[in-house]
């Protein structure tokens, strides 16, 4: 039961700093960034910074084998690099609050295939918390109340942006049976960072960095790549993979409320509805006897 909780603590404190993520974006974005050169930073300043603490304080957990690459083009590649792309796209064809629900169907995916790879149940907790996550987010971003016209094209973009963010669930869930949560990190990111960089102008990212936005780089590697994903991966190797992609709904409440803190945005019922909610899950999902049941699965 302790180390259940701690596995959940730590999604939720990863999710949290994912939340936070909109605030080093906006800042990169106001020096000239695009948002694949953002992405391209943040995948390139967190496989830097893991190497250097790997090769200080460890250099084993820099070997894997060459049987295994096809786990880390599954995490870096598929999910990472995949997400980043679609996402960002979708947030071109639709509404930045629909790419975002769009994007939080990752949960749905993960679940199904958790099922069919790992034999994990479906229970009808995990079920219900992820419909009320879901319900939400969709309230929490301001989607229910109408959005509009709606670009056929762009809901698939953003679908396919859930499934490649719920990829790397799946693919870390199997790296974890053979390596340590910082070999996945870094060989995660070092793939994304390949696969973004035909896509990113690098002397445009060197210019913002000698112009002052290094920090913010660096921040954004750190603070809300490195640490969260270390902690989110951590705490997916101690518990089944849909239910940490549940618990991660936190981080669009998470944003929702930066936006309120630090950017005036005024909460309306509606979203203050979609935080109940996902709460609620997040509560739901470690209640009672199921998180006991998925301590003796590990």
């Amino acid at each position: 039961m302790k180390n259940s909780g701690i596995a959940a603590l730590c999604v939720v404190a990863a999710a949290s700093l994912w939340g936070l993520i909109g605030l080093f974006t906006r800042s990169l974005a106001g020096a000239g960034l695009s948002p694949i050169e953002i992405a391209e930073v943040r995948c390139s300043v967190t496989a830097a910074c893991v190497l250097v603490i790997l090769a200080a304080f460890d250099r084993k957990l820099l070997r894997i084998s060459v049987r295994d690459v096809w786990m880390f083009v599954g995490t870096g590649a598929l999910s990472i690099a995949l997400f980043n792309v679609l996402y960002f796209t979708a947030t071109t064809m639709l509404t930045l609050s629909m790419a975002a629900v769009l994007l939080y169907t990752a949960p749905c995916f993960v679940m199904l295939m958790s099922a069919a790879v790992f034999k994990e149940k479906v229970t009808r907790k995990k079920a219900l918390a992820l419909g009320a996550a879901f319900l939400g987010c969709a309230l929490t971003a301001g989607v229910v109340g109408g959005v509009g016209s709606i670009d056929a094209v762009g809901i698939a973009v953003g679908v396919g942006s859930g499934l490649g963010y719920a990829m790397y669930s799946i693919f870390g869930k199997i790296a974890l049976r053979k390596y340590h949560p910082f070999t996945i990190t870094f060989y995660t990111f070092l793939v994304a960072a390949l696969c973004l960089l035909p896509f990113s102008d690098v002397s445009n990212i060197a210019s913002a960095a000698v112009s002052g936005s290094a920090p913010m780089m660096l921040s954004l590697g750190v603070v809300v790549t490195l640490v969260p994903y270390f902690l989110y991966t951590y705490g997916l190797s101690r518990m089944d993979a849909g239910k940490a992609a549940v618990l991660a709904f936190v981080e669009p409440m998470v944003a929702t409320l930066v936006g309120f803190a630090l950017f005036g945005e005024s909460p309306g019922m509606p979203e203050l509805a979609g935080i109940a909610l996902i709460l609620a899950s997040v509560v739901l999902l470690n209640a009672g006897s199921e998180m006991t049941s998925e301590q003796h699965e590990d």
